[in-house]
């Protein structure tokens, strides 16, 4: 039958493969058989290469940060200034992201967020190398900060879509590539800056590449069922929703022991521990896998215990590994701690989003608040924990996302399933 925009959705598939029960609500709830189509898989690949490509670009920009730093003689603090030029872009879009994907679709938002993307980044590689414009290098970043903000909602509005109509949990599959992409993406930066190659021609060349490849991926996307019109409530802001906001202060506690360990792990061991270079790198890159590991294999533990559970032990698992890595006491303990971080580290922000857009009618509006209280910890949390590490320590510092991990808990209440409309058949 046709959507609220019109366009007809795609009934099923001649040649259907198999059926996979749908849950239309809580634990307790119904399983429903959905027919898996061609269309849905191929939904599910496209929003998977939408997720790793965001991911690629996000490396390549910070793959030529340290070039950018050297062409535009900036020092560490105006670098810094600089580079909040992508944070100011994205808190500012993220809003508004989720209205722009009610009104026409996350297949058109996505198509939308690439152009601006690829367009801010060969401003910015044209402004700062052809032109040695710092105010031109900041608009660039400013545009891909814009472009990657709704980027971001409209990715995880079609990935909760295809994760409800696929009925198991898949979106932290969908970040562990973003991961993928972000490794791939900063193997490539690596090898260009050792090649000396022209960050105009690295960033110009992955910018188009990328360009093609999501207008490409967009064209499977399904559009986003809306709720009858008989069925839907008074439309009121998601920025008044008690679930919503909880959801979002969990997410907002899961990226800070995200960030934090991306932004301080690699100093904080290196100090605390009197450790060189490579050991803090190292702990870094231990994370990140362990991280990624955990989005891989989590979504089999969220499908068998469910999202609370889950998400308590992962709580626990973020308490225990910081408290672990900051009075460890050596480096093998730390790795242990870092380790068991980064694993508990892994599901917060994905289930919050899946969480955020469980009902498909109101997805983009609660997933754009979510996303937005979510970036506001990677906006904050860098320089809040810079400054308690002048303070304390920059290793136990650290011990703020043990804390942290308390109302992570109690906001985890806001995350199961609430009972919904039954799914109806695509």
């Amino acid at each position: 039958m046709p959507d609220r925009r019109g366009r007809g959705r795609a009934g099923p598939e001649p040649g259907l493969a198999h059926r996979l029960p749908v849950l239309a609500g809580g634990t307790a709830a119904r399983h429903r058989l959905v027919p898996v189509t061609g269309s849905l898989l191929a939904s599910k690949r496209a929003v998977a290469a939408a997720f790793a490509v965001n991911g690629v670009l996000m490396a390549s920009l910070v793959s030529r940060v340290p070039a950018l730093r050297d062409r535009l003689d900036l020092d560490n603090g105006a670098l810094g200034l600089l580079l909040l030029a992508i944070a100011a872009g994205s808190v500012l879009s993220l809003p508004t992201a989720g209205r722009l994907v009610e009104w026409s679709s996350a297949a058109t938002v996505v198509r939308i967020a690439a152009v601006l993307t690829a367009l801010g980044l060969v401003t910015c590689a044209v402004g700062a190398f052809t032109a040695g414009s710092v105010p031109a290098a900041a608009a660039g970043l400013f545009i891909y900060g814009v472009g990657n903000g709704i980027w971001d909602v409209a990715m995880n509005v079609e990935g909760a879509e295809v994760e409800r109509l696929l009925g198991r949990t898949i979106m932290p599959r969908f970040h562990a590539g973003w991961s993928f992409g972000n490794i791939g993406g900063a193997g490539v930066g690596v090898a260009m800056a050792a090649w000396d190659v022209p960050v105009q021609a690295h960033l110009g060349v992955v910018a188009l590449l990328a360009l093609g490849a999501v207008l490409v991926a967009v064209r499977e996307f399904l559009p986003v069922e809306a709720a009858p019109e008989h069925d839907r409530a008074p439309a009121r802001s998601a920025w008044t929703e008690p679930r919503t906001l909880a959801i979002g202060l969990m997410v907002l506690t899961f990226a800070v022991a995200e960030g934090s360990a991306t932004d301080w792990l690699a100093l904080a061991v290196i100090d605390g521990y009197d450790a060189p270079d490579w050991v803090g790198v190292s702990g870094y890159a231990l994370f990140v896998t362990a991280m990624t590991t955990g989005r891989l294999l989590g979504p089999a533990a969220l499908d068998r215990f469910g999202r609370r559970p889950v998400l308590w032990a992962s709580a626990g698992a973020v308490a225990a590994g910081t408290l672990l890595t900051v009075v460890g006491g050596s480096p093998v303990v730390a790795a242990v701690g870092i380790l068991i971080w980064g694993i508990g580290a892994a599901l917060g922000f994905p289930v919050g989003m899946s969480a955020a857009a469980d009902d498909p009618a109101r997805a983009g509006a609660r997933v754009s608040v979510v996303a937005t209280i979510g970036y506001a910890a990677f906006l904050t949390g860098p320089p809040l924990l810079g400054a308690l590490g002048d303070a304390v320590g920059t290793l136990e510092s650290l011990l703020a996302v043990t804390v942290l991990m308390g109302p992570a808990a109690a906001a985890v209440l806001a995350a199961g399933r609430p009972v919904s409309r039954p799914v109806s058949r695509p």
